[in-house]
């Protein structure tokens, strides 16, 4: 199965943390990463604390979404993650955006394509450059979104 990872951290160093879950997932069992964004700088989106650092990075899976999930979480708890709060600072946060075409509706610990991906620019940004013909299920193409978030403030940063 082909699926999406979106990565992010603004705690400690941010950009070798989201290096270092990319080369993580590459160890996965069941997991082959086959090709990763650039890295952005943004800024807290309902949130605080310092700018954030993102990517998305496409994997081939054979494993299901919830044990997709569960090996994200474990890559973030490897990285120290808490969750005190909703929208917490945090050293490494992988979330599930899309795997394959499908809609997965087990809430609250599983929404597969990740409810607010199609309103970031620092999910949309990564994705348009690896892909901006991919379909969001429910919300359209990539490339067509992207206008849609261009009010938030986006770099590229490596």
């Amino acid at each position: 199965m082909s699926s999406w990872i979106g990565i992010g951290a603004n705690l400690g160093d941010a950009s070798a943390n989201v290096l270092d879950a990319l080369e993580r997932l590459a160890w996965v069992p069941g997991v082959r990463l086959l090709r990763a964004s650039s890295l952005y700088r943004t800024a807290p989106i309902d949130s605080s604390g310092a700018d954030y650092v993102n990517a998305v990075a496409e994997v081939d899976t054979s494993l299901s979404a919830r044990a997709l999930l569960a090996a994200l979480h474990g890559i973030e708890q490897a990285h120290g993650r808490e969750r005190p709060y909703r929208n917490a600072p945090r050293t490494l946060d992988l979330d599930l955006l899309l795997y394959d075409d499908e809609v997965i509706a087990d809430a609250p610990s599983l929404l597969v394509p990740h409810p607010r991906m199609h309103e970031r620019a620092f999910v949309l940004a990564p994705l348009a450059e690896l892909a901006p013909g991919l379909l969001i299920p429910g919300r359209g193409r990539v490339a067509d979104l992207l206008p849609g978030v261009a009010d938030q403030a986006i770099e590229k940063i490596r």
